[in-house]
């Protein structure tokens, strides 16, 4: 090859390899920086589509992990709201029961009607009950996703507790409809306490631990449909992992390597640039 001061063909071969270390050297710090094995989608275009997919889907889990602990917690108030029910039921069995005591004064059976009525307009309140707006003894149902693609619905049951068994206790000491009520001993309502069979209050007691078995079992399948969408988002999120994540230990192989390649290119480069220092001296 013949010697040129117009033309340099190693420092241009020197330069090219430079610049190829640089970019090797750029996109290890841009990886190692990150903690993207795909900073941009240039660097591995399916991976970088797959791992979008996935992080929307692992949103979406994050989502429906908070409406099923939200669903979880509505049932759980559900479930206390049932059991103060269930309490307030048995004790006004009870003083139905002390009311048909023949050796019960009129003032006792006066005591013992007022505690009775307070009972039953609190069975009222009780039925009034609402978790963030949303009756709970409204009847019908709450339809909850426990999927991240948004199948496998799972139905929660809101119960009625004007249903015929609980009703007939609602109703039957307040003489008359609930506008019209009154605690005098001298009403109808006072006689209707006392002439009670004991059958109405174990009737709405089973109807009411009906509800609450129902109401467990709901809340157990519900917790196992959280554990099971947070071990799909444990699955999907390693799933990520392995796509989107740089491996640090190798990255910074790489990152050392370009290093050396830079330093070496430009070291080349300079001796390139001197090589026809030479044939400058000949024309001295």
């Amino acid at each position: 090859m013949a010697n040129s001061i117009v033309s340099n063909p190693s420092a241009s071969y020197a330069a090219t390899n430079l610049n190829k270390s640089a970019s090797l050297l750029q996109k290890s710090l841009s990886k190692l920086s990150s903690g993207s094995r795909i900073p941009e989608s240039s660097d591995d275009a399916g991976g970088f589509a797959v791992s979008m997919k996935l992080k929307a889907a692992l949103s979406r889990s994050d989502a429906v992990s908070a409406n099923i602990s939200n669903a979880i917690s509505l049932l759980q108030t559900q479930g206390a709201s049932l059991a103060n029910f269930s309490a307030v039921v048995t004790r006004m069995s009870e003083l139905a029961v002390r009311m048909k005591d023949a050796t019960q004064n009129s003032t006792d059976l006066e005591n013992y009607y007022a505690e009775y009525s307070v009972l039953r307009d609190e069975l009222d309140k009780i039925e009034q009950d609402k978790f963030n707006g949303v009756s709970l003894f409204g009847g019908g149902t709450l339809t909850v996703h426990v999927r991240e693609d948004g199948t496998s619905p799972q139905d929660v049951e809101l119960y009625d507790l004007n249903e015929a068994e609980i009703a007939l206790i609602r109703l039957t000491a307040v003489g008359g409809t609930p506008g019209n009520r009154t605690d005098n001993p001298a009403n109808p309502a006072y006689s209707d306490v006392k002439s009670l069979a004991g059958s109405v209050f174990t009737d709405a007691l089973q109807k009411l631990a009906t509800f609450t078995a129902k109401l467990g079992a709901n809340l157990s399948e519900l917790q196992h449909a959280l554990e099971r969408n947070n071990s799909m988002r444990v699955n999907l999120e390693q799933a990520n992992s392995r796509i989107a994540d740089v491996d640090v230990a190798a990255e910074t192989t790489r990152l050392a390597k370009a290093k050396v390649l830079v330093d070496a290119g430009t070291s080349a480069l300079s001796q390139a640039n001197r090589a026809n220092d030479a044939l400058l001296k000949l024309l001295s």
